[in-house]
């Protein structure tokens, strides 16, 4: 589990499915396992306020988003007004939100044209790719991986790849494009031809 605080009211969370396991959770059970997840949430918040000092109280608002290939990436938000009485309890309200996109991250791009020649074999001739903080991103929505055998692209992916829990939001609002769509099919014509 790797937490970081992000300002004086927010922080995050980030857990791989192999924390989830640890843990005694699939990824099933934060879908039909209400009493169970709140538990892990209690448990990831007080873990992440004792190492970050961050003092639990009032209200919080927990953003959760499950990534395909990733984890689980939380966001906290502590809200605090000049009107908040004086609880005895944390309050939460949770949103569960998956991803619609598979993220991987690589350091050269020479791992890009590889991986594409065994993507192509699948058939996907999708995808985007972007350029930041000196690593490649390739992103492949999930409307792009029906039929396609979404678990042989997250094994191929990973051969070559890490999954990334950057968004596609911040690889477009800062990161640089390289190729906005088609990627796996422009590869295939200029590397593999």
């Amino acid at each position: 589990m790797r937490i970081e605080r992000v300002s004086d009211s927010q922080f995050t969370i980030f857990l791989t499915f192999d924390d989830l396991v640890d843990r005694g959770f699939t990824k099933e059970d934060l879908w039909h396992d209400a009493a169970n997840v709140r538990h892990l949430f209690s448990d990831m918040m007080y873990e992440a306020s004792s190492e970050l000092g961050f003092e639990l109280e009032g209200m919080l608002l927990v953003r959760v988003q499950l990534m395909q290939a990733q984890g689980m990436h939380v966001v906290v938000t502590q809200k605090t007004s000049e009107s908040d009485l004086d609880y005895d309890f944390v309050e939460m309200k949770v949103t569960l939100d998956e991803s619609k996109e598979l993220i991987f991250s690589f350091s050269d791009f020479e791992d890009i044209i590889q991986v594409s020649a065994y993507l192509a074999a699948l058939p996907v001739k999708e995808g985007q790719i972007y350029h930041m903080n000196d690593r490649y991103y390739m992103v492949l929505e999930e409307a792009e991986l029906q039929q396609k055998g979404r678990e042989d692209v997250i094994a191929i992916m990973s051969e070559f790849g890490v999954p990334s829990i950057i968004t596609s939001h911040r690889l477009k609002e800062y990161g640089k494009v390289i190729m906005d769509s088609c990627a796996v099919g422009k590869i295939m014509t200029a590397f593999h031809e």
